[in-house]
């Protein structure tokens, strides 16, 4: 009885964070270079004082993101980037730290200064700051250049680099704001990476998100029924427990 109770209670709670998991992919599946979460459960006995061998709970295990290449659209949008290979593009997180994503559909402020969803772009020596008006052209090392406001092609100048990275995707850590992270460093803040100058990105083009809808809707569809199918276990524990107790109960 403890064993189907604990596994079937622990179970349903991790199948209720799934489908958080779930429905946040989902939702990102228009999301510009936009990675999948991924989630999954093992069984572990129950630790602590007063724990039985029939005491077994589920917990989520080898929790991380899916890393392969979304597909690739041509935009024909200037500060539209769609990083190479493993190419990773460095922001600046409104944390102060650096984090690096993938997403590419990159917007100018009012001051000139290159930003990914309000969060500046990271260049050689910090932010990036674009003059105003001026014709912009994104070279595929990244390296931005651009053409003063009514000037001509003469008077192209090399405004700023993109800073890009390769890092090992597996050792990237995903945050709560969405983007990722290298390791933390020895003071347990996250470290930053070093550029890779062979890093390449394509302009005017951008990387959609690797979430499939259909792949992520027959998933919210398995764990839905696999819910239900929990709070059965628990329904039907509860009647055994009553049916026992009427058993025990009955007068000789």
């Amino acid at each position: 009885m403890d064993r189907m109770l604990y596994t079937a209670m622990s179970g349903a709670k991790h199948t209720m964070d799934q489908q958080a998991v779930i429905s946040q992919n989902l939702s990102n599946v228009s999301t510009a270079g936009f990675r999948a979460q991924l989630q999954a459960a093992r069984a572990v006995p129950v630790q602590g004082d007063g724990a039985l061998a029939t005491r077994v709970s589920a917990v989520a295990t080898t929790p991380g993101t899916d890393f392969s290449q979304g597909p690739i659209e041509r935009t024909g949008r200037t500060l539209d980037i769609a990083m190479q290979d493993n190419a990773w593009m460095a922001i600046l997180a409104d944390d102060g730290t650096e984090a690096y994503t993938r997403r590419g559909d990159l917007q100018l402020d009012n001051d000139g200064v290159l930003l990914s969803v309000g969060r500046p772009v990271m260049g050689e020596g910090g932010p990036i700051a674009l003059p105003q008006g001026a014709q912009v052209f994104l070279g595929a090392d990244g390296t931005i250049s651009a053409i003063p406001q009514g000037e001509g092609p003469d008077a192209m100048v090399d405004v700023g680099r993109i800073k890009l990275v390769t890092p090992d995707e597996q050792g990237l850590i995903r945050g709560d704001d969405g983007l990722f992270r290298a390791p933390a460093n020895e003071d347990g803040q996250p470290g930053g990476l070093p550029a890779d100058e062979e890093a390449r990105v394509v302009s005017g083009a951008l990387e959609g998100s690797n979430v499939s809808a259909v792949d992520a809707m027959v998933s919210m569809i398995d764990v839905a029924r696999r819910y239900d199918m929990q709070m059965k276990i628990l329904s039907t524990a509860d009647e055994n427990a009553q049916r026992a107790n009427s058993i025990l109960s009955i007068q000789g």
